[in-house]
């Protein structure tokens, strides 16, 4: 039957303990010569603070217009419509002004591209320090401390020389740690991480989702993570909302949405997932066709024109969220994979496929656990806790963290990427000479000449 409020996550009654967000069928539109972009058509969900939600989606399915569009960070050209709850506070209609009193203390994000994130002019203590002064009126040393405490915190190694370098002189997995650290600056309760792991290799990715969960843990903040690929999300997120077309076609909590999947896209997305049992040289799945153009969206079913169980209705009519057989799990399919609707069902191969999603997960879960018992800090790249061998700075440095607690969104001088953003559109100035000769550093703290 068709659920009269679907959501992401069981609803809580407004302004109830434990509910962080509350968004309900927002919308996101942007002004172009061709017409108005619909990057975002009616999404509702909730988060509880301690959880995780994933949104999954290929590239140009809203996910990252959704994530900025709740920050109030999108450009002069969107129109936004919709309410966007905080904490049980209408926050959808607040100016720029009254955000800034949101980002960092309350919610910050992880960019996308750290290089272009962060300002290429300004050494990395000025950067994580500048939301210290902005937000918690710190004084100069206790910033420098709290900021010290920050980068150990991400598993920086020698801190104390990082915070006077400049964002080319690191790795980009160093530059994601202290994007990160950016975001922890100020205590926040909800981080949005915008594809963190973008151009980072494999080792690097694992490192940064570790080090992005264990402080999310440790923190209890509530966590979206935006990304393109089912497996990142499988032993990470509580919840998952499946995007397209600026739709959540598929929502549910994890395990239940990988052992039981009903919508079409779904099914496409965990098949593209490549697998270690094939053969070399195997073939990988892809999805056939392209996204729908946002200006004109087909009527009927936005994912019909790719679907190989489409049919007339599906052309013509489309559908809402419909509840699935398990509780909190829904989709928008009017012809479900997995159930005798379907024209391809097979029982046999229904209850395959579901044995199937559940291993998938299962096996997910173990590894990471398996990881985390093997070693819980050194293998994510985890700061340990300092000692009296450390000194008395880095004592007070850690107790500064504590007090502050640990988030920015960018500041007056971090770029965003985004001319519109509050912090972005800064001009680029050529690097002094002297900083671009300065030698680099990798992952692991070793030094190459960067001339």
């Amino acid at each position: 039957m068709t659920a009269p409020v679907p959501t992401l996550d069981q609803r809580p009654e407004p302004g109830g303990a434990g509910c962080l967000l509350e968004v309900d069928d927002l919308r996101t539109s942007f002004r172009t010569d061709r017409g108005m972009v619909r990057a975002v058509a009616g999404v509702t969900l909730n988060l509880e603070r301690g959880k995780t939600l994933g949104i999954v989606g290929e590239s140009g399915s809203g996910k990252s217009v959704l994530a900025r569009s709740i920050m109030g960070i999108v450009p002069n050209n969107a129109e936004r419509e919709g309410s966007i709850r905080f904490e049980g506070t209408e926050i959808s209609g607040l100016s720029q002004a009254r955000m800034r009193e949101y980002w960092g203390q309350q919610m910050a994000m992880v960019f996308q591209d750290p290089m272009t994130a962060l300002n290429p002019v300004l050494k990395i203590g000025r950067q994580i320090t500048e939301s210290l002064h902005e937000h918690l009126e710190f004084s100069k040393e206790e910033a420098n401390q709290t900021a010290l405490a920050l980068l150990k915190s991400v598993g920086i190694p020698e801190p104390a020389r990082r915070l006077k370098e400049y964002p080319h002189q690191l790795s980009g997995g160093m530059r994601q740690r202290v994007m990160i650290a950016i975001a922890l600056a100020c205590g926040p309760k909800l981080l949005f991480a915008d594809e963190p792991t973008t151009a980072l290799d494999v080792t690097v990715q694992a490192q940064i989702l570790d080090l992005l969960q264990f402080q999310q843990r440790e923190r209890f903040m509530g966590m979206i993570l935006v990304t393109h690929d089912l497996g990142v999300v499988a032993g990470r997120t509580d919840h998952i909302g499946v995007m397209y077309a600026g739709r959540i076609v598929e929502t549910g909590p994890t395990r239940t949405l990988f052992a039981h999947v009903r919508h079409p896209y779904t099914e496409a997305l965990l098949q593209s997932i490549p697998k270690i049992e094939l053969p070399s040289h195997s073939r990988l799945q892809s999805i056939a066709g392209r996204p729908p153009n946002l200006v004109n969206t087909p009527p009927g079913c936005t994912f019909a024109p790719r679907c190989p169980y489409a049919q007339d209705r599906c052309r013509e009519e489309e559908p809402p969220l419909i509840e699935a057989e398990q509780p909190g799990h829904f989709h928008r399919c009017w012809f479900p994979v997995g159930t005798p609707a379907n024209p391809a069902y097979n029982a046999e191969a229904s209850a395959e496929a579901t044995a199937r999603g559940e291993a998938t997960f299962d096996r997910i879960a173990a590894a990471k656990a398996d990881a985390a018992r093997e070693d819980s800090t050194a293998s994510a790249g985890f700061a340990p806790a300092p000692t009296a061998v450390d000194g008395e700075a880095d004592a007070d440095a850690e107790s500064s963290v504590s007090a502050a607690g640990a988030g920015n969104v960018g500041g007056i001088h971090n770029r965003a990427g985004d001319d519109d953003a509050p912090g972005g559109g800064r001009p680029r100035r050529r690097q002094p000479l002297r900083a671009r000769r300065q030698t680099s550093t990798t992952d692991n703290g070793e030094r190459t000449d960067g001339r």
